[in-house]
């Protein structure tokens, strides 16, 4: 088990940066930091139309980003939820994987710019990212999407809120989703893998130390921790979900608790694409633009949803 030596590169390169870990830093500070690896992603790929709106949402208007890729009146929807452990992390951060979902899957990409903690605790971002959903689909054809062809996905906290926007659809009612995108989801608040004992120690780039920094910045109290809409891992029921792929990365301290996810999934009767990304650390589709695997898990998660969409 060994580091992918592009990924080893990466790490260097941030080490040799210096400066307090992000848990350490003045919340304003700490937002600063995702933005200055944007050029990380890669090249801006172009697309047909990319729209800023907003939505109705329970706490005021959610700010969203629609992508599309081609010029067709009606595409298939990929809701997207972007990572940052519920406290950093924007639209912007996370525009370059959109427009590369976009363009390799030939559907539309509309990132969702939820409420942030510690300002807005759980389950303000659980809230948006289900009431986007909820009016994208009421509202399908202002958008120019099939209201029939609709998934959600995101990275880490947005893998969580996609797994979670899952859940209530099929416990509320709707709406019907055809597909769930899970990329190195945070599952479990309460998970003591093997790989997150292994991983989190402060030399692959997400650690402990800041996960519980997310984890006391997100939750309210720690029995909020064990809800299924904070943890969907302790869902009691997880049959009638959408098929859905996961997407791991070796050494990553959040790998066991998403593929032990998949297995639930599966073993629930759900149609799962499990792809673990060997010597991979948490954030590379994030750095496509530096790390190959990153481009390669971009297009085999695009092909996922252009087939579960078709």
């Amino acid at each position: 088990m060994s580091l992918d030596p592009q990924a080893k590169s990466f790490l260097d390169t941030i080490a040799g940066f210096g400066g307090p870990p992000l848990e350490q830093l003045p919340l304003a500070e700490a937002r600063k930091v995702p933005l200055g690896m944007i050029d990380f992603g890669g090249p801006e790929e172009s697309m047909a139309e990319v729209q800023n709106r907003t939505i109705p949402g329970p706490g005021g208007p959610i700010a969203v980003r629609v992508y599309r890729p081609v010029k067709k009146e009606t595409l298939p929807v990929l809701m997207f939820f972007h990572g940052g452990g519920f406290v950093i992390c924007n639209l912007d951060t996370h525009d370059r994987l959109c427009r590369s979902l976009a363009k390799a899957s030939g559907c539309a990409v509309v990132s969702v710019d939820y409420r942030l903690a510690p300002e807005h605790k759980y389950p303000a971002a659980v809230e948006d990212a289900y009431a986007a959903t909820q009016y994208l689909a009421e509202h399908a054809a202002e958008f120019g999407v099939d209201s029939s062809r609709i998934a959600v996905g995101g990275d880490s906290a947005g893998g969580n809120l996609a797994a979670v926007v899952s859940l209530l659809a099929r416990d509320r009612g709707g709406p019907k989703l055809k597909f769930q995108l899970l990329i190195y989801p945070l599952v479990d608040f309460e998970d003591e893998s093997p790989s997150m004992r292994q991983f989190g120690q402060g030399d692959h780039f997400l650690t402990i130390e800041g996960m519980d920094w997310f984890k006391k910045s997100y939750l309210a109290s720690a029995d909020s921790a064990r809800e299924p809409s904070a943890s969907p891992m302790n869902a009691t029921d997880f049959r009638g979900l959408p098929p859905a792929m996961v997407i791991t990365a070796e050494c990553d301290p959040l790998r066991d608790q998403g593929e032990a996810y998949a297995r639930k999934l599966k073993a629930a009767g759900a149609q799962v694409e499990l792809k673990r990304y060997e010597g991979m650390i948490h954030p590379f589709l994030s750095l496509a633009g530096i790390i190959d695997a990153g481009k390669t898990a971009i297009t085999d998660a695009a092909a996922a949803v252009r087939g579960a969409l078709s």
